[in-house]
């Protein structure tokens, strides 16, 4: 049976209406309207999954059932109310959407650069195999330690509130700085390259609400990593395990070898980060349901780690 003649058929009906459809409203009106979708597709996805989703739904809820009962009962002040509030809420937008707008213009100044940049982290392995080391001699001690790797993306603001210590980074260095009980393990330390910039940082906490069963450490390492390009490593103090944030979501139960070679491929490309956030080849380890609430429970309990980390 032959298909050609359908085919062209079809096809010269869609050409028809693609034409018409351009006729009538042209050629800029098409492209007003896709360019206007795509804001608004990209305005969802950059709030979904956090607390910002569900203040916009409110928001709609509130102005729609208002519009329908003024309109349905004819109600001259509700309408008055309304009509004088949508101005007033332009101008609350961007004290109510705060960390989400600023997100936003982080992530268009990282994608905004057509020219290839070199990542900030150390071209060789040193970085990696030491931060590797230290995370497991820091995993079998059991001590909490929260390390956040610079990249792109300044971190400057938040080093100023911690302690300024510009060191060589060692394994030494790092299991000084989290031993129990001294000055600086409660809070977060900042890496540049392979130098510690500071320590006892206070991190900014993530609002998702899908990770309230974790840790203060680890919803500081999920927070940092949403607002920035920074890789976050964390060492619960509870149970000893090993995770790493990036770009916003956790991979956890690593052992040294897995985390050098992650941070080793993100110390080869800055830009090697898959379509969902994470690295090529990084896939969390599969764990039954039974294993897992026992471990979210276990970092819930890890909150004797004070606010910031």
């Amino acid at each position: 049976m032959d298909f050609a003649a359908p085919i062209e058929r079809v096809l010269v009906l869609l050409q028809s209406v693609w034409f018409s459809f351009v006729a009538r409203f042209g050629v800029s009106a098409i492209l007003d309207i896709a360019i206007v979708a795509l804001l608004l597709y990209w305005l969802l996805s950059l709030i979904s999954g956090t607390s910002a989703a569900t203040l916009v739904r409110g928001i709609l809820i509130l102005l729609t059932l208002g519009f329908v009962l003024s309109n349905v009962f004819n109600l001259t002040m509700l309408q008055f109310l309304l009509r004088n509030s949508i101005p007033a809420l332009i101008f609350a937008i961007p004290v109510l959407f705060q960390p989400e707008i600023r997100r936003a213009l982080e992530q268009l100044g990282r994608a905004g650069s057509l020219i290839p940049r070199t990542t900030v982290v150390s071209p060789n392995t040193r970085l990696a195999d030491t931060i590797a080391r230290a995370a497991q001699q820091l995993a079998e001690r059991r001590f909490g330690a929260l390390l956040v790797i610079e990249r792109s993306t300044p971190l400057g603001e938040y080093a100023s509130k911690g302690v300024a210590m510009d060191a060589l980074l060692s394994t030494e260095l790092l299991l000084n700085i989290f031993w129990p009980n001294s000055p600086l393990h409660d809070g977060a330390i900042l890496i540049h390259g392979d130098r510690v910039l500071a320590a006892g940082v206070v991190l900014p906490l993530t609002q998702s609400p899908t990770v309230e069963h974790m840790g203060t450490r680890h919803r500081a390492a999920i927070g940092i990593t949403e607002i920035s390009d920074a890789i976050a490593v964390v060492v619960s103090e509870e149970t000893g395990t090993i995770s790493l944030a990036n770009a916003g979501r956790m991979v956890r139960n690593l052992g040294e070898a897995r985390l050098q070679k992650v941070l080793s491929i993100l110390d080869r490309s800055s830009t090697g980060i898959g379509t969902n956030g994470r690295t090529p080849g990084w896939r969390p380890r599969e764990r039954s349901e039974a294993r897992e609430k026992r471990r979210d429970t276990a970092e819930k309990r890890d909150d004797s780690e004070p606010d910031a980390a």
